[in-house]
């Protein structure tokens, strides 16, 4: 098992940091390779961490112009994600698309089960790019839920997104 996952980037930024480049270099025939995306492309586009991706399944872009002058061409959750499934095939290897984490965020005693549309577009890519489909939202947060909230906080760090290692 090998974890490339990068705190803090979304679909765009792991591409666009070379991330991705990273993880093709070593794919080989046969490897099974987890994707998931989603919390950090709801983000702005063009202002502040300049990591969010368009929302979307479709092929829009947008043109970026960076804080060093340096064009950056955004594309939508959905193209960044038939993205990663295309060159994994293209590997010989299997991706498998999973829906957001859930993070340890309640509201009258149950647990938020993803941001926005991701885990939904999510599914689609997958489905339409005959790709598995693991919906970890759901698995996670029904497992939370019989926990309850006292002890899901022992499962989380200093933040509600990133579990300790006992969460892990």
């Amino acid at each position: 098992v090998v974890n490339r996952a990068r705190a803090g980037r979304s679909s765009r930024t792991f591409q666009a940091e070379g991330l991705w480049d990273k993880v093709l270099s070593e794919i080989k025939s046969g490897d099974v390779v987890l994707i998931q995306f989603g919390h950090n492309d709801g983000g702005a586009v063009d202002t502040e961490k300049m990591r969010g991706s368009l929302p979307g399944l479709g092929e829009e872009t947008k043109v970026v112009t960076k804080s060093d002058d340096i064009q950056e061409t955004v594309h939508t959750f959905g193209w960044y994600m038939r993205k990663y499934i295309a060159d994994t095939k293209a590997k010989g290897a299997t991706p498998v698309i999973l829906s957001l984490t859930v993070r340890n965020i309640w509201k009258d005693g149950k647990v938020e089960r993803g941001s926005g549309q991701f885990s939904t577009w999510a599914a689609t890519i997958a489905q339409s790019g005959q790709t598995e489909f693991i919906d970890l939202t759901n698995i996670i947060a029904d497992k939370y839920e019989q926990l309850g909230e006292e002890k899901v906080k022992e499962l989380f760090g200093s933040d509600h997104t990133h579990t300790s290692p006992k969460g892990a």
